[in-house]
């Protein structure tokens, strides 16, 4: 994937920073991506259309509506059907696209809620579950997905309902500034919601991008 300019056009390609992982090793679901052109789509489009109106035409500074996205949007949506992995390279050129709009944060997080995944609602003597149980399920759940999605773990949970803890993951590798960091945010929130069954925020109260000493994800009822 290449990374594109607010004009929509393909960006000229850049090498690896020193260090960074060689593009073959990278194993970023392409659902990540997906989710994340399909979220400035959304966001991109305009709260009124005219019946008429083609916002393709008449709107061509919106980057999420121009051509090249919803090209890589339809090949994705391949790859993510098929279950196949982008490399760290073009997830990291995508999370840079996102970063130069003033939107990012919530781009990030509605993203991670899309990221989600399928969740069967709990039914039937599942409903009587106590709280703690419906928090670990919830736990196991997002533990399980990240790995799904970036074929690694991030932190671990302290001994509390919900607190998620990290020092020095991936996301930061991939944006140094933090905003990345919803994603996680989104994901959890949307898992917690449908385990709970009532509504849940989880909030990025510390990050490690803001000079605190970990990054952590907490959920309040």
């Amino acid at each position: 994937m290449r990374e594109i300019d607010a004009s929509g056009r393909p960006r000229s390609g850049r090498p690896p920073s020193p260090g960074s992982a060689s593009p073959a090793k990278g194993k970023i679901a392409a659902a990540v991506a997906l989710s994340l052109l399909e979220v400035i789509r959304a966001r991109d489009l305009p709260t009124e259309i005219l019946e008429s109106e083609d916002p393709s035409q008449t709107m061509p500074r919106r980057l999420g509506l121009s051509g090249v996205v919803d090209a890589q949007i339809r090949q994705l949506g391949e790859k993510a059907r098929r279950g196949e992995k982008i490399t760290l390279e073009q997830a990291r050129d995508l999370f840079h696209l996102v970063l130069r709009r003033p939107d990012s944060e919530e781009a990030f997080f509605q993203a991670g809620e899309r990221l989600a995944g399928k969740i069967e609602p709990l039914g039937g003597i599942g409903r009587l579950y106590p709280r703690r149980v419906r928090y670990s399920l919830a736990r196991r759940q997002v533990r399980k997905r990240i790995k799904a999605l970036f074929s690694r773990p991030v932190g671990g949970f302290a001994q509390r309902d919900f607190t998620l803890e990290a020092r020095g993951h991936f996301l930061l590798d991939m944006d140094p500034g933090g905003d990345a960091c919803h994603l996680l945010a989104g994901l959890s929130q949307a898992i917690l919601r449908r385990y709970l069954l009532r509504d849940v925020v989880v909030s990025h109260p510390s990050c490690q991008a803001l000079k605190h000493d970990l990054c952590r994800w907490t959920a309040s009822e």
